[in-house]
């Protein structure tokens, strides 16, 4: 059995969820603990730090001695108020009361202590930091208002009772004593839990700028994964029309060679000379690509236009009957349309052919570009149905319709497939221009036949 499988073995399944409540609760022990450390520390220390001022003779004398009945009771009132912030953590605004009214039964039982009294405001002041961490203010303030009382009533009956301040005027000593009690409350509560706010809300505004930054960074990672995907699509439209065009071709010629080697060894000779042409155009336009991808080497060729379709339906008569028709005026091919969208128009084309010719051998297809619009262009490659049997293809074909539809969708395009009437198949794609064409100097409605 491996050494982590033991440990795990070894540790009750019981124990290991309660790992982050045995923390808090440490946590909790040690802000206690600390708390009467330091108020005990505080109640044994003054004194003596007092007395050692060079000054401070006369001072010294109205602290109560150490282990004596109000020094004990103050100091049992002390731990009292650091016991209690064991329970802070589950039940903040209790404690919080309870802290702030254990001073009231400290000045009611042992009066004589008032020079320390004012030790009690420190757990206080550690309860009012716990509960504004642990609770929100809207369901705090009753609490609050509690705490602050009770620090304003045990102040305040040490102010009356040992200072005298009831034995004359009882009004003004009434009055003066809720003052003494309330300024002791507003440093007890009041500025602790400012203190805290504050930190408090820094720490959410940085919490906050934290969230936003991460968010941030995933909307960029977002935003890189889509044009990666992008990138990726485009690659594979480029990598599916060099493919489908070329090796469509390769792929029809070697079978006509395969029966054509024995018959006519001439026309096959042929053949295999169209097969080397197709390969060499193949390794030629994968050079293209990988050279547009790869930022130290440019591209070995221009991107193809309209004008290119003129040769490649010369290359595409090697393999079937194709014909080309160019509907157009006194004007520049394709003028006032965009670079994107004539190469759109001449992947359409190229995937076009390569599915007549691989799904309607031997069938006449014709090619036309009417560029006669002043508005858009529009390509059209029409074949007839199929006099021989199309050969099978792979299953996982008809990507070359769904690269169409996304190269004509990209530039803005309208893209029409489907059966015609007599039983052929057509592509349509209307391109419109980016910059009106200039007008035609004489447009007789005829075309020019190659």
């Amino acid at each position: 059995m491996a050494p982590a499988e033991q440990d795990t073995l070894r540790t009750p399944s019981a124990q290991r969820p309660q790992q982050p409540a045995q923390r808090d609760r440490r946590v909790d022990v040690f802000v206690a603990l600390g708390t009467a450390v330091v108020a005990l520390g505080l109640l044994l220390g003054l004194p003596p730090l007092d007395a050692a001022e060079p000054d401070g003779t006369s001072i010294i004398t109205t602290y109560p001695a150490v282990a004596s009945w109000p020094w004990t009771v103050l100091a049992l009132g002390l731990l009292a108020q650091s016991a209690a912030l064991l329970a802070a953590r589950r039940a903040p605004r209790t404690v919080l009361v309870v802290v702030a009214a254990l001073p009231v039964v400290v000045a009611a039982t042992a009066p004589q202590v008032v020079e320390l009294f004012g030790l009690t405001a420190l757990p206080v002041v550690v309860a009012v930091v716990l509960a504004t961490l642990r609770v929100p203010l809207a369901r705090l303030w009753p609490a609050l208002l509690a705490a602050a009382a009770g620090v304003t009533a045990g102040d305040a009956i040490q102010f009356a009772v040992v200072g005298g301040a009831l034995r004359g005027d009882v009004a003004e000593g009434l009055a003066g004593s809720l003052g003494h009690g309330v300024l002791q409350a507003i440093g007890a509560v009041g500025l602790p839990l400012l203190v805290t706010l504050l930190v408090q809300s820094r720490r959410e505004v940085r919490s906050a700028r934290t969230a936003e930054a991460s968010a941030v960074d995933r909307e960029q990672d977002a935003l890189v994964d889509a044009a990666v995907s992008r990138e990726r699509a485009a690659m594979a439209r480029e990598l599916h029309d060099i493919a489908a065009h070329h090796l469509s071709g390769i792929a029809l010629m070697a079978a006509v060679i395969d029966r054509q080697i024995d018959a006519d060894p001439e026309r096959a000779h042929e053949g295999a000379r169209q097969v080397r042409e197709q390969s060499t155009a193949v390794l030629e336009d994968l050079r293209r690509l990988v050279g547009l991808l790869r930022d130290d080497a440019p591209a070995e060729r221009a991107v193809e236009t309209v004008a290119g379709i003129v040769d490649l339906t010369e290359r595409a008569r090697f393999r079937s009957d194709v014909r080309l028709e160019v509907l157009a005026g006194d004007r520049v091919l394709a003028d006032g349309v965009g670079p994107l969208a004539q190469l759109a128009a001449y992947r359409t084309v190229q995937e076009a052919l390569a599915n007549a010719a691989l799904h309607a051998p031997s069938a006449p297809c014709t090619v036309t570009i009417d560029d006669r619009d002043a508005t858009h262009l529009v390509i059209r490659v029409e074949n007839a149905p199929a006099a021989v049997p199309a050969a099978g293809t792979s299953p996982s074909g008809g990507n070359g319709l769904r690269g169409m539809r996304e190269r004509a969708d990209l530039v803005g395009a309208r893209l029409q497939t489907g059966p015609t009437a007599a039983g052929g198949w057509l592509v349509e794609l209307a391109l419109g221009r980016e910059a009106p064409a200039a007008p035609a100097q004489a447009d007789d409605g005829t075309g020019v036949v190659a």
